[in-house]
C-alpha cells in the first residue's frame, strides 16, 4: 500500500499498521548503535563536503567544529546521516528536518506578528524515517548535557522527557482532525503563561528576558548592528572574514558583475512568492550586499546578505540568499523530484513550520565561475532568539527538550502517518528509554569523531582557524 493509500485508510487500519511495526522493530531496538565495520573515515566525509565550498572559508568551518564536541556535532550532520541509515526503522516516514539538533529549535515571528516556538533550519530537509530526527535531537541533548557537566542520570532524564513529550504530542495529534493538526502551533506567550509555574523565579526572569529580547531582533536592530552611513548612503558594515561587503571582496569589474547577478537573483526569486508578498517586495530597492559566514554546518557555502530600503532609511529589509546543496540525507533517503535544491528547502520548511517566513523563496544564480547554483532566500532576522544551551540547568534543559519534542511531533504529524506513529510508540516509556541509551552511545561516537578531526588538524591534514 502506498503512502497516499495509507493516508486514506481508516484510523483503525492506520493504528494497526503502527502496532504491527512493533513486531518488525520492537521499540527497545532503537537503543542500538554500533558503528559498522565499513564506516567511512569521519574526516574524509567532512573533507568531501568541504570540497564543494569556498576554500578560503573552509578553515573557519574546521575551527568552529574543533571548539567542542557539541560544535562538532552541529557541523557533522553528514556523518550522522550515514550512521542513522544503519539503525532500525519502522518504515513509517515523514518530512524530516534532517538536522534536528536542539539549537535548530528557537523563537520565530509569524507573519501575523506572533512569537512562536518552531524549527528554524531546513537545509537538510527530505522525506525519511521519522526516527532519524528524534534520534538526532536526543543525541544533541546528551552531547550538550555532557558539555554542561550533567551526570548520566540527569542526561538520561532530559532525553526521556524530550522523547516522552514527542510521544504524547503525537498521540494527541493522532486524535485530531487534519485541519486542526495543520493549524496547531506553539505560541510563546501562551506557553510562558501555561508553564511558568514549573520554573523557579530565576528561570522565569531568564525566559521573560528572552521573549522580550526576541521582539527587538528585527530589521531595525539588524540595521543598527550590520550597517553604517557612508556619506548619504547606508552600507553594510564590514566585519571580515564573517561579513565582507562586495566592494571589499572583489575588484571593480567582478564586483559589478556579481552585484548585477545578485540583483537579478532577487528579481527572479520574487516569482516564487505569493502575489501579495511579491507586490510588497517591489516596494523595496537593493542598496548593498555582502558575503556572510553563517552557522557551523553551513560555513563555506555561499551566503549573501542584501540590504533593501523601502520608504526611507528607517524602513529596512534584510534578506539572506543562502546556497542550497544536496541534503546529507539524499544518499540514504528519498530525494524527491525537485530540480532546484532551494525549492527542496522551501518545500520542507513550508510543510514543517507552523508559520513560515513571508519572504521565503528560491532561485538559481550563476557565479563568476560560470556555474549555476541553487539558493533559497528568507529574511535575515525577524524576532529570532536562540537558546543559551551552555548556561542551562538540567531542569531548564528538560523543559527546553519537552518544547523541542512537542514541536518536532507537530512538524512530523503534518506529513507522516501520525496515527500509525502514535500507535507504534504507544503509552509505555519503552521508546523513551531506548532513545536515552542510543543518545549516550552516539555521543561517544561523536567524541571519537571530534578527536579524529583534532588529530587531522594537529598533523596538518586540515587547516583550522578561529573566527
Amino acid at each position: 500500500m502506498s503512502d497516499a493509500q495509507h493516508a486514506h485508510a481508516t484510523p483503525q487500519e492506520r493504528a494497526a499498521r503502527g502496532r504491527a511495526a512493533r513486531t518488525l522493530v520492537p521499540r527497545s531496538r532503537h537503543a542500538e548503535f554500533t558503528p559498522t565495520t565499513d564506516r567511512p573515515d569521519p574526516v574524509a566525509v567532512i573533507e568531501r563536503q568541504s570540497a564543494t565550498r569556498l576554500p578560503e572559508l573552509v578553515p573557519i568551518r574546521y575551527g568552529r567544529m574543533l571548539q567542542s564536541p557539541f560544535r562538532f556535532f552541529r557541523g557533522a550532520a553528514a556523518l550522522m546521516a550515514g550512521d542513522l541509515a544503519g539503525t532500525p526503522s519502522t518504515g513509517l516516514r515523514a518530512q524530516l528536518c534532517g538536522d534536528a539538533h536542539l539549537l535548530n529549535f528557537r523563537l520565530l515571528a509569524s507573519p501575523e506578528r506572533h512569537l512562536m516556538f518552531d524549527i528554524n533550519d531546513f537545509d537538510e530537509t527530505l522525506p525519511g524515517p521519522w526516527e532519524w530526527d528524534v534520534k538526532r535531537l536526543s543525541a544533541s541533548l546528551v552531547i550538550a548535557g555532557r558539555a554542561n557537566g550533567y551526570s548520566g542520570p540527569e542526561r538520561a532524564r532530559v532525553v526521556r522527557e524530550t522523547v516522552r513529550a514527542y510521544r504524547e504530542a503525537m498521540d494527541g495529534f493522532a486524535k485530531m482532525r487534519n485541519l486542526d493538526v495543520w493549524y496547531a502551533r506553539i505560541d510563546a506567550d501562551e506557553l510562558y503563561g501555561a508553564l511558568s509555574g514549573e520554573w523557579d523565579k530565576e528561570a522565569q526572569r531568564r525566559i521573560s528576558r528572552t521573549l522580550a529580547k526576541a521582539r527587538t531582533r528585527d530589521h531595525l536592530q539588524a540595521l543598527e548592528r550590520l550597517a553604517h552611513a557612508v556619506g548619504d548612503e547606508l552600507r553594510i558594515a564590514p566585519d571580515p572574514p564573517l561579513v565582507v561587503p562586495l566592494g571589499d571582496l572583489l575588484p571593480g569589474a567582478e564586483r559589478e558583475q556579481l552585484e548585477q547577478q545578485l540583483r537579478e537573483l532577487v528579481e527572479r526569486y520574487a516569482r516564487t512568492l505569493q502575489a501579495d508578498r511579491r507586490t510588497l517586495l517591489t516596494q523595496y530597492r537593493v542598496v548593498d550586499m555582502a558575503r556572510k559566514v553563517v552557522g557551523v554546518g553551513s560555513v563555506g557555502t555561499r551566503c549573501w546578505i542584501l540590504l533593501l530600503l523601502g520608504r526611507d532609511a528607517a524602513d529596512p529589509l534584510f534578506l539572506q540568499a543562502k546556497e542550497a546543496q544536496e541534503s546529507v540525507l539524499a544518499p540514504f533517503a528519498e530525494t524527491g523530484t525537485f530540480t532546484n535544491q532551494g525549492e527542496r528547502v522551501v518545500f520542507g520548511q513550508r510543510l514543517m513550520q507552523a508559520a513560515g517566513d513571508m519572504f521565503l523563496g528560491w532561485e538559481q544564480a550563476e557565479g563568476l565561475d560560470g556555474r549555476r547554483r541553487d539558493f533559497y532566500l528568507r529574511q535575515l532576522r525577524d524576532w529570532k532568539a536562540i537558546a543559551r544551551v551552555d548556561t542551562m540547568t538540567p531542569g531548564l534543559m528538560r523543559l527546553f527538550g519537552r518544547l523541542c519534542g512537542t514541536t518536532l511531533a507537530r512538524a512530523h504529524a503534518r506529513s507522516g502517518d501520525r496515527i500509525a506513529i502514535a500507535a507504534y510508540l504507544g503509552r509505555s516509556d519503552a521508546f523513551d528509554r531506548a532513545l536515552a541509551q542510543f543518545a549516550e552511545s552516539y555521543a561517544d561516537q561523536n567524541e571519537r569523531d571530534h578527536r579524529a578531526l583534532a588529530e587531522a588538524a594537529r598533523t596538518g591534514r586540515v587547516t583550522a582557524t578561529s573566527a
